[in-house]
């Protein structure tokens, strides 16, 4: 098991990160969707009753989606997996401002594979110490990594100028761009997402290997998602919750047909 705490630093409130954040996903969603492909959403409906964070949030929004992903992941695993096996189930209660997201892969590794997700969205600059509440075990072994969506770097196959946040000014709300080393200190609004990442992958000999290799992967997606999430600040800001479910459902529609359709899109694994 390797436990992970990414912490991502924007300058948004945390209300506005709420209609950032599944814009973005929508958005996102079509640019990784293709050739058969993609992202299939099985559901999207309210949820109650369910606790997370030791009962301090218990109703949400609950999605179940199928990402059908041959070359999103790397050529070694590839290998090993026989065809159609490479589907992955993701479950998520949304219950801003907390998140929590399961994903399996119940056609062949069964409990072999989870990766867990749980994101707290606060209105701090990253500084709290234990917001997932970790017991001490748990906390002694995690590690916390700061991501900034300004400086880090981004592999060249991933880089658009457009979605670069030291480049980017928003028109709607002048913020930004976003440069030199400490941007973080002189931003207002800010808010943090912490996202716990735990991953536990039980193959002997590969478990070591695929577990970091996955976590780097969650680190890339972070890092290229919350640059897309500031940079299309124009297109998400000022739209309300149901402009965002009407969005969602047209999403459902497009991702069906671009599923079934062209050629494969979005974000290949960096081994191939």
């Amino acid at each position: 098991m390797l436990i992970k705490e990414f912490r991502v630093t924007l300058p948004l409130t945390v209300e506005e990160y709420q209609v950032a954040q599944l814009f973005s996903v929508a958005e996102a969603s079509k640019d990784n969707t293709g050739g058969g492909e993609g992202i299939e959403v099985l559901k999207n409906e309210p949820f109650t009753n369910y606790p997370l964070l030791g009962g301090k949030y218990n109703s949400g929004q609950y999605t179940y989606k199928i990402y059908h992903l041959a070359s999103k992941v790397p050529a070694f695993i590839r290998l090993l997996a026989p065809k159609g096996s490479l589907e992955i189930h993701e479950e998520a209660w949304n219950a801003y401002p907390y998140c929590r997201t399961v994903i399996t892969n119940p056609g062949y590794m069964k409990d072999k594979f989870r990766l867990v997700i749980e994101t707290l969205h606060a209105p701090d600059m990253g500084d709290q110490e234990n917001v997932h509440e970790l017991p001490g075990e748990k906390l002694k072994s995690r590690e916390v990594i700061h991501i900034d969506i300004a400086n880090d770097p981004v592999t060249s196959a991933d880089y658009k100028e457009d979605e670069d946040p030291s480049k980017f000014k928003s028109q709607k709300t002048g913020r930004g761009p976003l440069q030199g080393p400490n941007w973080k200190e002189r931003i207002d609004p800010v808010m943090t997402c912490y996202k716990l990442v735990t991953v536990e992958f039980k193959w002997f000999g590969l478990q070591t290997r695929v577990e970091s290799f996955i976590q780097k992967s969650e680190r890339r997606l972070f890092t290229n998602f919350h640059r897309q999430v500031f940079c299309w600040m124009d297109r998400w800001h000022g739209l309300t919750m149901d402009d965002i479910r009407r969005i969602e459902d047209k999403t459902k529609e497009e991702l069906e047909a671009l599923r079934k359709t062209g050629q494969a899109r979005g974000m290949k694994a960096e081994s191939d």
